[in-house]
């Protein structure tokens, strides 16, 4: 099969359930032999799993996925990246609908009001979270179906919490969450867009992958907080930002204890502030939301770490 074939020739070979069924016929044989590196299954071993008729239907069938989903060896057919990607879609069935559950407290904060009961609910593709004081959106993440199958409650929250976290950290990288792909990322002023009224930040990260298009926005200071710096500083002071949502560090935002401004221009430069107690972690970021250097500080006595 060309590599270089139109998307529409491609997933137009796996409108036909035999290759579909090679393809879990070989992953299920990995998981089977628990196989440290790339497993191949041979073609006699396919003809005993596969109900295909004959040999000559078989070979047809695998020869219109070589190339795109299948590699051939020596010693068997085995799964190119594609392929394996396809299947683990296939075998998740994240290509049904999640199911909705009814909604669940949580605790967390509004960026508008301030609120800390909160609302998690599953809406079409995405996990909602609304404030039940003031009704607005406190955040909003994609879910797969396999993610929310045999989740609900406070075990769902958590696995959000987990990928979403996850996502941002590959995000803050310039990789993409979802392919892989080149993300970039910009400071925007959140003036300059169409912000619901009363959202108190002044700055916002947008970050899209260049190849599958994916985007990501955070406010800065939220953004900021998966530096490894600012893991560590949060961390020592009882703040798990890898465990947590990102709704619950909105009470930070609407409070002020995390802040952002423009400190320079050409180039521009920002600082984020995180304020916590007696102590502040100052972050310096540059217009592509990279941190340039950290700075710790002491409010009481003016002293001072920087890095």
């Amino acid at each position: 099969m060309d590599s270089e074939q139109p998307a529409d020739e491609v997933f137009q070979v796996l409108s036909d359930e035999t290759r579909l069924d090679v393809l879990r016929t070989i992953a299920v044989a990995q998981n089977e032999n628990r196989q440290t590196s790339v497993a191949a299954l041979s073609f006699s071993e396919i003809y005993d799993r596969v109900d295909v008729g004959d040999t000559s239907k078989l070979s047809y069938h695998l020869g219109e996925l070589i190339g795109t989903f299948l590699r051939k060896h020596d010693d068997g057919y085995s799964f190119t990246h594609a392929g394996e990607q396809l299947v683990r879609f296939v075998l998740a069935g994240n290509y049904r609908q999640p199911s909705v559950d009814d909604p669940v407290e949580t605790e967390g904060g509004c960026q508008f009001c301030g609120e800390t009961t909160l609302r998690a609910v599953l809406e079409d593709q995405f996990f909602m979270v609304y404030c039940t004081a003031c009704d607005r959106c406190a955040n909003a993440y994609r879910v797969r179906p396999a993610q929310v199958r045999e989740r609900t409650g406070d075990d769902l929250i958590d696995a959000v919490s987990r990928e979403q976290a996850g996502d941002l950290l590959k995000t803050r990288r310039g990789v993409c969450p979802d392919c892989a792909g080149r993300i970039e990322t910009e400071v925007r002023d959140v003036a300059d867009l169409p912000a619901p009224d009363g959202i108190p930040v002044s700055f916002t990260t947008f970050s899209e992958c260049q190849d599958c298009l994916r985007f990501l926005s955070l406010p800065l200071p939220i953004a900021a907080a998966y530096h490894p710096e600012s893991v560590s500083f949060l961390w020592e002071r009882g703040i798990d930002v890898l465990g947590n949502g990102v709704w619950e560090f909105n009470h930070y935002l609407h409070d002020g204890r995390w802040a952002s401004e423009q400190v320079g221009s050409d180039p521009a430069e920002y600082r984020v502030e995180l304020r916590h107690d007696t102590s502040s972690l100052r972050l310096f970021l540059d217009e592509s939301a990279v941190v340039t250097r950290t700075e710790r500080v002491r409010r009481r006595d003016q002293g001072k770490r920087s890095s």
